[in-house]
């Protein structure tokens, strides 16, 4: 019984870790932009979530909806002041841009904040659990895999519905194209990446109420979004999600067997996956209906 507690507990961590790399990948999916500073925006978020989370009423974690706004607000201004200024078909630059960035936010974090480990007070729902099939089981965990899903959901049927969705697929596929029809793609990746800061805006803000961070926490949160993405596999949202889980359940499986591991075995599964499957899970499942 205890296994199948540490596999469930690894599929709630697996949504949140599915939910870091989600604004990673729609911004790389989208404008083949690769934020290096990701990592250190989630941290911000974060910082942004400690000290709104005070004023919001009914429940904390409503916190994540005004921090979402303020990141996409963020994020509109990041890509039209800074990386639209180097777009094009050589990434160094935007690598280059974004690790300055990263660098700059994470020392203005340490002014600002200073380097104590902080975390987002949630109250009692901290210690709450349930029990499911006769293992016990924590309420905010699992809040968090349902906010997983609903945004991955949400998302999904947003891009493939939603007018604004089809042109920003559109615009991914050939940006040069839709220049054709009077669309701008420089707002339209403005707002792509809007989205993606505020996925990831929740995503830290989320991970600040299950547990601690710093100012230099994001180098970690970078880390996990990069193998969730390339886990899942470059373009596949649901691969993604997917990713996240096979990270989670590895790690506290692996933290079970042996608890001075760490994140080891999980990077030990990255490699494995990245060696047989470049393209990650997506590309694995292609090949197999492929072949039938």
């Amino acid at each position: 019984m205890i296994w199948l507690e540490t596999i469930a507990n690894g599929i709630f961590l697996g949504g949140l870790y599915a939910l870091i790399g989600l604004g990673l990948g729609f911004a790389f999916g989208v404008m083949r932009v690769v934020n290096v500073a990701q990592g250190d925006f989630i941290v911000a978020a974060a910082f942004i979530g400690l000290y709104l989370a005070p004023w919001v009423p009914i429940n904390p974690i409503l916190v994540i909806v005004p921090v979402a706004v303020i990141a996409f607000l963020i994020g509109i201004a990041l890509q039209r002041l800074l990386i639209n200024r180097v777009l094009g078909h050589d990434q160094i630059p935007q690598i280059l841009l974004t690790f300055g960035v990263a660098i700059v936010l994470r020392n203005a974090m340490v002014a600002g904040f200073g380097a104590n480990s902080q975390s987002i007070d949630v109250g009692a729902m901290r210690f709450l659990g349930f029990n499911l099939l006769g293992i016990r089981l924590g309420v905010l965990p699992a809040v968090i895999l349902v906010i997983a899903l609903l945004l991955f959901a949400a998302l999904h049927l947003w891009l493939h519905r939603s007018r604004l969705g089809r042109l920003i697929r559109a615009t991914a596929d050939d940006y040069q194209v839709v220049q054709l029809q009077g669309v701008s793609y420089r707002r339209v990746f403005a707002i792509a990446m809007g989205i993606a800061m505020a996925l990831s805006a929740v995503a830290g803000v989320l991970l600040a109420m299950r547990g601690s961070f710093t100012p230099y926490s994001g180098a970690d949160r970078l880390l996990i979004a990069f193998e969730v993405v390339v886990i899942g596999g470059l373009g596949s949202f649901w691969g993604m999600f997917f990713g996240g889980m096979l990270l989670g359940i590895t790690q506290l499986v692996a933290l079970k067997l042996d608890p001075a591991s760490g994140l080891m075995y999980g990077h030990i599964v990255f490699f494995i996956i990245l060696i047989l499957s470049p393209n990650g899970l997506a590309g694995a499942f292609r090949r197999v209906v492929l072949r039938k």
